[in-house]
């Protein structure tokens, strides 16, 4: 599993809600409180295509 830079991390937002993101360590996904979605991380690399999404 491959840790995320900070800095790409502050930057990012969700393409759907245009809200913040929360990284979450263990499940290696990026997380939409406001849209209610995850995005994978895929080798190292942010997925955000909504359609790769998954709803929590």
């Amino acid at each position: 599993m491959t840790m995320l830079d900070q800095k790409l991390l502050d930057i990012l937002i969700c393409p759907v809600s245009k809200g913040a993101l929360e990284y979450d360590k263990e499940a290696n996904e990026l997380i939409s409180r406001e849209a209610g979605i995850a995005y994978p991380i895929k080798d190292g690399i942010p997925v955000m295509l909504p359609e790769e999404a998954r709803k929590i």
